[in-house]
């Protein structure tokens, strides 16, 4: 019985001190990843391939080729990007932005953010969602907010 109660204290002890050395940690996703070569992006089309697992559209422009976040300044929902009207729209309270990223009606207060877009060494395209461009800070004309092909 007291071998018992000494080998069960111990196994616990054993079992916290693992625990506290290894804690269950939540780890961020990568913020960069590769969103094929320039081509692929036809000149004057939102591409949605990226919506869904990294939050993006890739938008040819007449400035060049973006990268806008696919998340709705007013209250972090996702707009759908509607080709036949030309515009993002949110579904939640109504935001509409052009296809550049600026809102124009709804409630939105700002326009779409805009993540970081460069040439990788293997010539495909880079984005960085940890580097925001905001239209209001007047970001958007910064290097790397926009991809010039």
């Amino acid at each position: 019985m007291g071998w018992g109660a000494i080998g069960g204290v111990l196994q616990i002890s054993i079992a916290a001190i693992h625990r506290f050395l290894f804690p269950r940690v939540l780890f961020e996703p990568v913020k960069t990843f590769k969103a094929g070569y320039p081509e692929e992006y036809p000149k004057g089309t939102i591409s949605t391939k990226y919506q869904g697992d990294q939050k993006v559209w890739i938008a040819h422009l007449d400035e060049g080729i973006v990268a806008i976040s696919t998340i709705c300044t007013h209250l972090g929902c996702t707009p759908r990007w509607l080709a036949a009207e030309d515009k993002f729209k949110c579904p939640c309270h109504g935001s509409g932005f052009t296809r550049e990223g600026i809102h124009f009606e709804g409630p939105a207060p700002r326009p779409l953010e805009r993540y970081r877009i460069q040439k990788a060494e293997d010539g495909r395209l880079l984005i960085d969602k940890s580097i925001i461009y905001r239209w209001e800070k007047g970001e958007w004309g910064k290097p790397g907010s926009v991809f010039i092909a």
